[in-house]
C-alpha cells in the first residue's frame, strides 16, 4: 500500500526527500532479502551434523534416536513457519542444546526443515 502511494506521488511529480528515502529503503530490503536466501543444502549439512542425535532429519535415517520429533513432522505442522523456526533456533529451549548458530545458519536449517513438507 505504501509503495503504491509512493508510486502515485512519483507519477504526479511530488518527490520529497522522505519519499525517496522510503523508496530506497524498500528497494534495499528487496535486494538484501533476495541476495541472502536460505540455502537448503547447507541446512541439510547442519542437520546431519548437529541434529541427528535427537531428531530424524532425513528419510534415509532408519530410526529415531531421541524424544524429539522428526523434522518432517515439524515441517508438516499446521502452524509451521520457517521465520519463527529460525528465531527459535537462535535461542532454543532448555532441552535443546545451544549450537551457537548464526542467523544465516539458522535460516538454512529452517529452510531445510521446510523442504521436508
Amino acid at each position: 500500500m505504501l509503495l503504491m502511494l509512493q508510486w502515485g506521488a512519483l507519477q504526479e511529480g511530488e518527490l520529497s526527500v522522505q519519499r525517496v528515502g522510503v523508496l530506497n529503503f524498500l528497494f534495499m530490503m528487496l535486494f538484501i532479502t533476495s541476495s541472502h536466501a536460505a540455502d537448503v543444502s547447507k541446512g541439510e549439512q547442519l542437520a546431519r551434523r548437529w541434529c541427528i542425535p535427537c531428531h530424524v532429519v532425513a528419510s534415509d535415517q532408519k530410526t529415531p534416536t531421541g524424544e524429539a520429533p522428526p523434522f518432517s513432522t515439524i515441517a508438516r505442522a499446521p502452524n509451521f513457519d520457517a521465520a519463527r523456526l529460525t528465531l527459535f533456533l537462535l535461542d532454543p529451549h532448555p532441552k535443546m542444546p545451544d549450537m551457537g548458530l548464526s542467523r544465516t545458519a539458522a535460516a538454512d536449517l529452517a529452510a531445510y526443515i521446510a523442504s521436508l513438507k
